[in-house]
This record gives C-alpha cells, sequence and structure tokens, in this order.
C-alpha cells in the first residue's frame, strides 16, 4: 500500500512533466530592449561577462517587474546605453519605465541583485559596474535613488554578482559583493587562440579582486567589514554568489564560485566572522584538485534531505558541479552520477539555478549558456558559441534527465546567454524564465502547462526579521513528504530571481503544515495552508 501510495503521484508528475512547453513571449510582452557590450574589435575582457537581470515585484503590486543591466560603448556615443525598467502590467504585457526611472544611466554594468536595505517594504537594488558599482533606493513608483556614497559603499573593483543577506541576524541586511579581476583598458592583454589573432583573455592572465562585505549599521549606512570579517582574499576571481545555511545552525553561511580559482564556502562563525571551508567541505576544486572555471551558482534541497546541495556553472569541457550536501559538513560531487555531467560537457553555463518547472514536488536544474569567444569553433569545432539553455528534470531524489528537447522549439534556440532569473510574471502558478543575452536581446521564456501540477506560492513579510524575509526557510509537508525551501537574494550569474516561493505538490491533493524558520530563529506553523493559491505571511501575525 505505502508504494502504491507514493508510486500513483509520481506516474501523474510524469505525465504532467511531459506536457510542459516553454514558449518565447519577449516581443508580445513589449520588451525591446538589447545589451550593447561595447565590442569594438578590441576583444576587452569584460566584453564578454554582461548582462546580468532581475525579476522581482519592485512597485507592490503583486505583479514581477524586470530589470535588465546595460554595458555600453567603450567610446562616448549619440545614442546612450541604459539599463531597462519594465514594470508589469498585469496583462502579460511590460511598459518601459525606464526613463526617469534612476535606471536611466550610463555605465558599464554588470549584474544586479536585490534587498529591502531600510526595511521600508520596497526592495531596493544594487548594480554592479566596472566605473563603480551603485546601490539604488527605491522610492516606490518605479523611481530609485542613487544613495550609493552617503551609505558608504565604494566597491570598484569589477563587481559581479552580488547578494543581500543578514549574517549577524540584526534583522537588517548586510550586502556581499564578489569582485573579478583587476583589469582596465590600460592593462588589457593580448591573447589568441590560434597563435595570431586576438582572442579574448581568460582569467589566469589577471590577478584577482579581494569580495567586499558591507555590514548595514542602520539609518542608511554600511561599513565595510571585509577584512575583519575573514572574507578578504586577493586571490579571488568571483563570478557567483549564493547565501544559504549549509549546516542548518541558523545562520547564513556563503559560497562563492571563483573562475580558474578554488571556490570558497564561507561558514558563518555567529561572531561576525567567517571561515573558509571550501577545501575539506569538497567545494573548491574538481575531483581531480583542480579549480574549474565557476561563474553562477545556486542553492537548494534538491533531494529532499533537509540539506541544501549546490549547483555551479563551469566552462566549456567542464561538466557542472552538483554539490551534494552528505552533512558534518561534506558535499560530494553528484554531477556525473546524477546525469547532468555528460549533457553539460560542451556548454559554458552562465546563468544557474533550481526551480520546480512542472510543479511536481521536485527541484529541477536550469542553465543558460553561452561561450565567450565567436571564433571558439575554429579550434575546438564540438563546441560552439551560441549554446541552448538546459532543464534537467528531477526524477524523484538524487537523478536528473535533460528533457531540453521536449520543452518546445523555442526553449532550444541557441543563444548567448549570461545572466538568467525566474518569476511567476503571469501568476498562473508556474515559474517563467528570463535570459539575459551578451550584445543581444533577452529572451522571457513563458511557461505553458507547469501548472497542472498542484502549487502553493508564499510571500514572507518579515518584522523582526528583514522585511523581505531573506534568509526565512519555508518546509511544507505533503502526502509524499517534506519540502524545504528559503527566500534568498541573490544566486544564478549576476541576477536575482523573485522573492516569494513556489512549491510545486504534483498529484499531493493538499498540504498539511507551512513551517516557517526565520532569520533570527522564531519558529511559525501554518496547519492546512490553502493549495491553488499566492498566500502572503507575516512574521508572528500569520496569512493575510
Amino acid at each position: 500500500m505505502s508504494i502504491l501510495r507514493f508510486a500513483l503521484p509520481m506516474l501523474l508528475a510524469l505525465t504532467l512533466s511531459a506536457q510542459v512547453t516553454f514558449i518565447d513571449v519577449t516581443r508580445q510582452a513589449g520588451i525591446t530592449w538589447r545589451h550593447n557590450a561595447g565590442k569594438a574589435g578590441k576583444k576587452w575582457l569584460p566584453e564578454t561577462m554582461g548582462p546580468g537581470c532581475a525579476f522581482l515585484d519592485l512597485n507592490n503590486d503583486g505583479y514581477p517587474d524586470i530589470v535588465l543591466v546595460n554595458s555600453r560603448s567603450w567610446t562616448p556615443g549619440k545614442a546612450k546605453s541604459l539599463s531597462a525598467l519594465y514594470l508589469n502590467n498585469g496583462n502579460g504585457t511590460f511598459r518601459d519605465a525606464t526613463v526617469g526611472s534612476g535606471l536611466d544611466v550610463e555605465r558599464y554594468g554588470l549584474g544586479v541583485t536585490a534587498g529591502d536595505f531600510d526595511n521600508d517594504g520596497l526592495p531596493d537594488l544594487y548594480v554592479t559596474a566596472l566605473e563603480g558599482d551603485r546601490l539604488l533606493r527605491n522610492l516606490g513608483n518605479g523611481k530609485f535613488q542613487d544613495v550609493t556614497t552617503q551609505a558608504g559603499i565604494a566597491n570598484k573593483g569589477f563587481g559581479s554578482s552580488a547578494a543581500f543577506f543578514d549574517f549577524d541576524r540584526d534583522g537588517k541586511l548586510d550586502l556581499f559583493v564578489a569582485n573579478y579581476v583587476q583589469w582596465s583598458a590600460t592593462n588589457d592583454l593580448f591573447c589568441s587562440l590560434d597563435g595570431a589573432a586576438k582572442s579574448y583573455c581568460t582569467p589566469e592572465s589577471y590577478k584577482g579582486r579581494s569580495p567586499v562585505l558591507y555590514r548595514n549599521l542602520g539609518g542608511g549606512k554600511f561599513q565595510d567589514v571585509t577584512k575583519s570579517a575573514g572574507v578578504y582574499d586577493e586571490s579571488s576571481k568571483g563570478l557567483g554568489v549564493t547565501v544559504f545555511d549549509y549546516d542548518n545552525d541558523g545562520w547564513q553561511d556563503l559560497f562563492v564560485a571563483n573562475d580558474t580559482q578554488p571556490n570558497k564556502l564561507y561558514h558563518n562563525l555567529r561572531n561576525g566572522r567567517f571561515e573558509d571551508v571550501g577545501l575539506t567541505a569538497g567545494v573548491a576544486f574538481d575531483e581531480s584538485g583542480v579549480a574549474r572555471g565557476a561563474m553562477g551558482v545556486d542553492a537548494a534541497d534538491y533531494s529532499r534531505s533537509g540539506r541544501q546541495h549546490l549547483v555551479v556553472g563551469n566552462f566549456s569541457n567542464q561538466m557542472l558541479s552538483l554539490f551534494h550536501n552528505e552533512g558534518k559538513g561534506l558535499f560530494v560531487d553528484d554531477a556525473a552520477r546524477a546525469g547532468v555531467g555528460r549533457p553539460s560537457l560542451l556548454t559554458l553555463t552562465f546563468g544557474a539555478f533550481f526551480l520546480d518547472y512542472d510543479n511536481d514536488g521536485f527541484l529541477d536544474i536550469f542553465t543558460a549558456n553561452g561561450h565567450i569567444d565567436e571564433e571558439i569553433t575554429r579550434v575546438q569545432p564540438k563546441v560552439t558559441y551560441a549554446q541552448a539553455p538546459q532543464m534537467y528534470r528531477n526524477l524523484g531524489g538524487k537523478r536528473f534527465q535533460d528533457v531540453s528537447a521536449t520543452l518546445g522549439q523555442d526553449f532550444q534556440k541557441a543563444l548567448v546567454a549570461r545572466g538568467a532569473a525566474y518569476a511567476d510574471y503571469d501568476l498562473d502558478g508556474d515559474p517563467d524564465i528570463l535570459i539575459a543575452n551578451n550584445n543581444g536581446a533577452p529572451v522571457l521564456l513563458r511557461n505553458d502547462g507547469g501548472n497542472r501540477g498542484k502549487w502553493l506560492r508564499v510571500r514572507t513579510v518579515g518584522s523582526g526579521a528583514n522585511r523581505d524575509g531573506i534568509g526565512a526557510v519555508l518546509k511544507l509537508t505533503t502526502t509524499s513528504g517534506t519540502q524545504t525551501q528559503t527566500v534568498r537574494s541573490g544566486s544564478s550569474y549576476c541576477s536575482q530571481s523573485e522573492f516569494p516561493v513556489t512549491f510545486g505538490l504534483g498529484a499531493d491533493p493538499k498540504a498539511s503544515q507551512l513551517e516557517i524558520t526565520w532569520p533570527g530563529g522564531e519558529r511559525q506553523v501554518i496547519p492546512n495552508p490553502p493549495i491553488g493559491k499566492a498566500i502572503t505571511v507575516v512574521q508572528g501575525k500569520g496569512i493575510q
């Protein structure tokens, strides 16, 4: 009887997943923006890195909006290259609200993340850029104010990915920024794939830059605590950041994906300091002891073990890293055994994240792919410049299957992808995907059919904790077991996905309990939460 009880929901989930298609709705949604990498034949390293994107509700109308980060031409031109703000109209379309938003400033931008750093109920933005990062305070109604200088932010180190999190559990969001390498137009180096023509240099050619950790002092002020917190690292070449509590001690830890340098796992010591345990945890190198070319990263409990695991996008000829958290501080790279190794070997993965695209109750893996050099096929015939994204469907625990070919023609288009994010922008119960492409147009992929599986969407609102509940751990118990997800800022590559958490229930008829552990440790239980709905849970008060 028990076997039948679990087998029937799984069979139904398999049927539901076969009916999912992703449709390119970019144009019909009203998105016409294009990224400008500034390419002019010089093959300067930053041209290969952007753009990032954000997919979240910026004006509190319940519908996720879009931010797209632009770079610019190296020499001033008549037409400015601006980042874009698209506000969601609530009918499947977006309106361009860039002009006058505060995002309409030309800079060589790369990434974006979000968090309500002043706890006023409006998510703020942090944009990384070569000329210096920008902290943009959300004023409401699609307007942002640059408060970088007065906030004490002064990062000019080729910032890439960033994330807000409350590392000291004081209710205020702190900020971690990964920096890449020491590059400038004057120290640009000549590199070549064939010994003759110039190509884009790999990061080995340049010295690294330390990440930066800013502690939120309140009152709109931040303090650089990088060195005192133990995360200063001049060898770092960071491209991806994810925040997660890998040891379930209630304190947020950090993982930094480094390009050709050892990855870092910073364990929160609960006293304002971190300790890098990446080597002993087994996440610093590949199985042969070599540092990979790591880009995007995400953390989630894809195996329902109660522990959070890691997926890391790597360079071509290096498969994805899928670090399964075994407990007691140890991770094992399960990529090959799990079925994501061989299909990812020839791709160069930037954006990467977990999501339950078919709402069957098991988190899947999405990757956004694209090489850095247009000429790569001349020297590596099996590796292409433009590459299609990939979806690895979770088969129910620790095995995945590449189902990209089943998700429709639009999903299989080759792209030069960088940042990627997800959100249920049309509020139909399944996650949609936004892909930001280098020197080209973004792609908005609408999920058609994922909502055939039952679902529950949860937005968290903190009171003692930070306003968005970033760092809150949500556990949903249904007939088939318990799922765990975390509200987080950052992850993927240079991008930000929506804050609300969507649980897929597959064929489970109901949910018996939703448990939320807020940053700071307060535990809140919601019995029999409704399914097929979007709910808001306020800390200490329940469903509102």
